[in-house]
């Protein structure tokens, strides 16, 4: 179900499987990336909602939640923190994928006691963008949106999922995914992330051409602590790329934490 909150004036959107959040199930919440939504965790959130709580919302600017969108991963974080408090959601597994990553690892940097651990999908401690794909958005937005769905999948996956994607992207103003991907860019924590104190799992596709694997591996290397998934015949797009390990990777990670 969709469940509203207002904050600071604005309506934020987020799936959530039930009114509450039974004290006796794990809390995970679910960060999409640029331009995404929370359905972007569909095949995530149907099949784990018996076993945990569950909550994907949509960032401000995306899917259901009113807008302006953010430039900055530490502003995107603050609406993140403001919505888990109006759920009252405490100490969540957060789960975030490409700038969801991003998010993810500067809440466990700045927040880390409001959150029980986090998993890190195709995301680094820096996430450069191509100046060519910022100026396209700009001047040429379904260029772009077509070259990034291409590439958010491995070749085997493309005629499945390109479609799918670039259709999701097209709903998304221009101008709220440049943002996102500025967000990206302007992002430096690689140093920052080795002070992350609380259980840590990364997470990649073993193609994944937005985000190689080479910087999963050094968030892996340099957060204390820190597990490794990297998952066959998939891109940055995991989580659909390959649901069924995607899902057992992020489900004994979660259930090998204290209660």
């Amino acid at each position: 179900m969709i469940h509203v909150q207002e904050i600071d004036g604005r309506k934020l959107a987020c799936w959530v499987n039930n009114g509450s959040f039974p004290p006796d199930r794990k809390t995970l919440v679910f960060i999409h990336g640029s331009g995404g939504t929370h359905a972007d965790w569909i095949l995530q959130y149907t099949r784990l909602k018996n076993i945990f709580n569950v909550a994907a919302p949509d960032l401000p600017g995306h899917g259901q939640s009113d807008g302006p969108g953010e430039q900055d991963v530490a502003a995107y974080t603050a609406w993140v923190k403001q919505l888990l408090e109006g759920l009252g959601i405490a100490k969540p597994v957060l789960i975030g994928h490409s700038l969801g990553a991003a998010i993810c690892l500067h809440f466990a940097i700045c927040h880390s006691d409001a959150a029980a651990a986090v998993v890190l999908v195709g995301g680094g401690g820096r996430m450069p963008v191509n100046p060519a794909i910022l100026e396209g958005l700009k001047q040429d937005p379904a260029a772009i949106i077509a070259l990034a769905a291409k590439f958010s999948v491995a070749k085997g996956n493309r005629e499945r999922l390109s479609g799918l994607i670039t259709e999701n992207l097209s709903r998304v103003n221009p101008s709220i995914l440049h943002g996102d991907y500025t967000a990206c860019d302007k992002l430096d924590i690689t140093e920052a992330v080795a002070g992350i104190d609380i259980p840590a799992l990364v997470i990649c596709g073993a193609e994944d051409k937005m985000m190689p694997p080479a910087f999963s591996e050094y968030l892996g290397k340099h957060i204390p602590g820190a597990g490794l998934a990297l998952i066959a015949g998939a891109g940055h797009c995991v989580m659909l790329e390959d649901p069924e390990a995607f899902n057992t990777a992020l489900t004994d990670f979660v259930n090998s934490l204290p209660d």
